[in-house]
C-alpha cells in the first residue's frame, strides 16, 4: 500500500480540480476518503485472510465501494449544498478510487480488489514504481519507511503538485475571465 501521507497528497491536490466550493471541511472529508479504505487492515486481527473479500485491499478498494462512499457522503452534504451534488461525488469518488489506484502502482502485495464484489480477483496496475508502504506505524518509522517517503515524494508528490497547479490555473483563469 501507499502511506496515508501518500493518498492524503493524492486527494488535496485532487481538491484543487474542482470549483469555488471546495471549502476546508470538504478537503478534509476527501483526504479522510482517501485513507479510510485501509481500515480493512483490522480484518487481520479477525484471522480473515488477505484474499477474503473483506480482506486488506479487498471490498473497501473497490470501485463499488468508491460508489457506495461517495453517493453517500454527496448525498449528506448535499442536504445543505444543493447545487454541487454531483460535483461532491466526482470529488469524494476520486479520492476514494485513487486509494486503490496508488496501491495497484505499488511494490508489494498480492493486488486489488477493483471488481468486488462482482469478481474477487486481485490486480495490479501495469506501472508499479511506488515502493510498498509497510503494515503498521512502528514499521513505518524505519528506513525502510524513509524510503518509502522518498518513492512517494517523487511518484506520489511531483504528480500531485503538478495537479494542485493545474487546478490553481484553470481557477485562476476562470476567475480573471468573470
Amino acid at each position: 500500500m501507499a502511506s496515508a501521507f501518500g493518498h492524503a497528497a493524492a486527494a488535496f491536490a485532487s481538491s484543487k480540480l474542482f470549483g469555488g466550493f471546495m471549502n476546508w471541511k470538504i478537503i478534509l472529508l476527501g483526504i479522510v476518503c482517501s485513507i479510510l479504505p485501509d481500515a480493512d487492515v483490522v480484518s487481520f486481527r479477525f484471522g480473515i485472510p488477505y484474499e477474503h473479500w473483506l480482506g486488506h485491499r479487498g471490498f473497501t478498494h473497490s470501485i463499488a465501494f468508491a460508489i457506495g462512499l461517495a453517493m453517500v457522503l454527496a448525498f449528506v452534504i448535499s442536504k445543505v449544498d444543493k447545487k454541487n451534488g454531483w460535483a461532491l461525488f466526482a470529488f469524494f469518488f476520486i479520492c476514494t478510487m485513487s486509494h486503490g489506484l496508488l496501491d495497484g502502482m505499488t511494490t508489494g502485495g498480492r493486488g486489488v480488489g477493483y471488481f468486488i464484489p462482482f469478481d474477487n480477483s486481485r490486480y495490479f496496475l501495469p506501472w508499479r514504481k511506488i515502493l510498498v508502504s509497510p503494515l503498521g506505524i512502528s514499521n513505518f518509522f524505519s528506513s525502510w519507511g524513509w524510503q518509502v517517503i522518498k518513492s512517494e515524494m517523487v511518484w506520489i508528490g511531483l504528480p500531485s503538485l503538478m495537479i494542485y497547479g493545474v487546478g490553481l490555473i484553470f481557477r485562476h483563469k476562470k476567475t480573471y475571465k468573470a
